[in-house]
């Protein structure tokens, strides 16, 4: 699985990665976010024995692989130079124009799998 990642919002991601250590990872959060759920961007600590790489260039990109099923095998990563989200399209659909970001490094409650909704808990 790969996600082509456009300049801008690599440039973005770089910046919001900063300089302390961590991983972006792809997530469809369904808890507390309607009856379909959210795709959403983290950024992790570490990857959990689950997760699966994900070809993206020079970011290190990351997906559950029980949720990797959610994807096409390609994705396209965008941003707006004005809005603090992001776009995530395939050849075939989009998946959202609006992806937030959400840094949960050092947030050992809100791991992947707590229990707790990134979408209703976490800013950005």
């Amino acid at each position: 699985m790969m996600i082509q990642v456009t300049p801008l919002a690599e440039r973005k991601l770089q910046h919001l990665l900063g300089e302390k250590p961590g991983i972006f990872k792809l997530f469809y959060d369904t808890e507390g976010c309607g009856c379909d759920g959210i795709n959403v961007l983290l950024i992790v600590n570490e990857a959990e024995s689950y997760d699966l790489p994900l070809e993206a260039g020079k970011l290190p990109f990351i997906i559950s692989s029980q949720q990797e099923i959610f994807y096409e095998e390609k994705l396209r990563l965008d941003a707006d130079e004005h809005l603090p989200s992001f776009k995530l399209a395939s050849d075939s659909q989009i998946y959202g124009n609006n992806i937030q970001l959400r840094d949960l490094r050092g947030a050992d409650s809100l791991k992947p799998g707590s229990g707790m909704a990134y979408c209703a808990t976490s800013k950005l």
